[in-house]
């Protein structure tokens, strides 16, 4: 499953809604027998990336964003992956 574009609303952080979204979709894949759950994150994102790897994602991989203007900025993208294999 690749979640994308989680978002809350800047005055409803800080509530815990983005962690429980982030546990939903993990339940949800879990429910629909998905193996993993994927998703890509900007450095920039330092929230974003905490969230996750509170949640028990783990990074994969990073890479330069693959186009003229990333290289230029060194635009780094983060992949992020949680194993659904082996839990309840």
């Amino acid at each position: 499953l690749a979640l994308k574009r989680m978002s809350v609303r800047k005055d409803y952080r800080g509530l815990g809604i983005a962690t429980a979204l982030g546990r939903t979709a993990l339940a949800f894949a879990r429910q629909r027998g998905c193996r993993a759950v994927v998703l890509n994150t900007l450095m920039l994102q330092h929230e974003a990336r905490a969230l996750y790897e509170r949640l028990g994602f783990r990074r994969h991989r990073r890479y330069v964003l693959p186009t003229a203007y990333g290289r230029l900025v060194n635009c780094t993208i983060t992949t992020y992956r949680y194993d659904l294999s082996g839990t309840p």
